[in-house]
């Protein structure tokens, strides 16, 4: 059977060095780029986006030749942001391209920002990656040597500055509009919608916010056509996908596979299946924000739609693999404890759900639980959901609810062996 792994934004990882700018246009880098200044023009490039119904693989799954049409024409300044503020539990593949194949990722902001006509172009890197952030300032120098960035990019007209910003290490701001406020030197605290940042957004200026793998897919849409990427899985939810499978799996790593492939397809055939002499139990599909599937969905098309019509979400691409050793408590303490450490505090359902939710949990596992606390769980769960400036909020629930319904035994069990609270005594 063959394997469902392609090789289009990983083509070359581990066998060429891509650091390297020469080696990266040895292998054809920025010519598209340049057909783009060159030849095309900024309407044809933004239509073949819009065309391939590329959708943001950042967690939303917005189409992004769409999201680049809310941009008014009113004259203003346009800015585009690259978000590589990886930090979704379990997702991993920003990451791998910003060390591996920087470049890559350099020209998708390139063509993005010629596409929407803006002349400075940001990229916002998570604090914690600090080799790729070193990685990515030195491409950046290689392409601005090689006049790639800058005045007259291969001679042409057009002009783009390029800016790399390090962030400070906080979940909230991979959220476009906490990022924007983290990239202006302000708190990375979310802002209220509308107006969406492509009203108002960096400085207060139209500005475009997309994810890594989403732009570095750009120079390979011009490169075969938009049709090509349609081409690819179901219609709604096309194209190829970096996922990054971790957990209870053989070989965990990043694999790029055509969507709509099965769930079992990625675990089986791409992870190695699960480790021997475990049963599955579980999966969530799109990282630490998406509820658990379960036996009955393995054979779901791993897409967009199929995936949130299933109760869950395929996010940002991170599949977490649960077999038989599983602690469901202890894994839904672990991930709570991290959103509620993550909560910028604006939002009181956020702030003092996910908090209280976490103490809880600490109280369950440390013996001191009582049956009351499932009931009171599963309904502050859905009374945090919905009600926030953003969706680290609407993170807390889903994994936590999915298996408090499928294995609320677990949780019992360990209430069943709690210690006794003493009665109060009158006096």
């Amino acid at each position: 059977m063959a394997s469902p792994v392609v090789e289009i934004l990983t083509k070359g990882i581990g066998e060429l060095n891509l650091r390297d700018i020469d080696v990266y246009r040895s292998t054809g880098g920025y010519v598209q780029l340049e057909r783009a200044v060159k030849e095309l023009g900024q309407k044809a490039v933004a239509d073949e986006c819009t065309g391939s119904n590329l959708r943001g693989r950042g967690g939303a799954g917005f189409p992004t030749g769409r999201k680049w049409s809310f941009l008014p024409n009113n004259g203003r300044p346009r800015y585009i942001v690259c978000n590589c503020d990886e930090a979704e539990p379990g997702t991993f593949k920003d990451h791998m391209l910003l060390e591996q194949t920087p470049h890559q990722i350099i020209e998708g902001i390139l063509i993005a920002a010629y596409a929407i006509g803006c002349h400075h172009a940001f990229i916002y890197i998570r604090g914690e990656f600090q080799d790729g952030f070193e990685i990515m300032r030195d491409a950046a120098r290689q392409a601005r040597e090689a006049g790639i960035i800058g005045k007259g990019i291969f001679g042409s007209d057009y002009d783009l500055e390029f800016t790399i910003h390090r962030g400070a290490g906080a979940y909230i701001c991979g959220e476009e509009t906490g990022l924007l406020n983290s990239l202006e030197g302000k708190r990375g605290e979310p802002r209220l919608k509308p107006p969406f940042p492509a009203i108002k957004g960096l400085y207060g200026e139209p500005t475009v916010v997309n994810n890594v793998e989403t732009l570095a897919y750009l120079p390979h849409i011009l490169k075969h056509g938009a049709a090509w990427f349609a081409s690819v899985g179901p219609e709604r939810s096309p194209g190829y996908k970096v996922v990054s499978i971790s957990g209870h799996v053989k070989k965990p790593g990043n694999y790029e596979v055509p969507l709509g492939i099965t769930i079992r397809q990625l675990i089986d055939e791409c992870a190695g299946g699960l480790r021997d002499g475990r049963t599955f139990l579980g999966v969530q599909p799109g990282g630490g924000s998406s509820a658990c599937l379960f036996e009955e969905h393995l054979d779901l098309s791993y897409d967009f739609d199929t995936i949130a019509k299933a109760g869950s979400m395929l996010g940002s691409g991170a599949m977490v693999v649960f077999d038989d050793t599983t602690d469901f408590v202890k894994a839904s303490f672990a991930l709570i404890r991290f959103y509620a450490h993550e909560s910028c505090g604006q939002c009181t359902p956020c702030r003092e759900g996910g908090s209280w939710i976490e103490k809880t949990l600490a109280r369950i596992i440390d013996g001191r639980g009582v049956p009351s606390d499932i009931d009171v769980m599963k309904s502050a769960c859905h009374q945090i959901t919905g009600l926030n400036l953003c969706a680290l909020g609407d993170s807390i629930e889903p994994f936590l609810g999915s298996v408090l319904d499928r294995f609320e035994g677990q949780f019992r069990a360990y209430i069943e062996r709690a210690t006794p609270v003493p009665e109060r005594v009158a006096v």
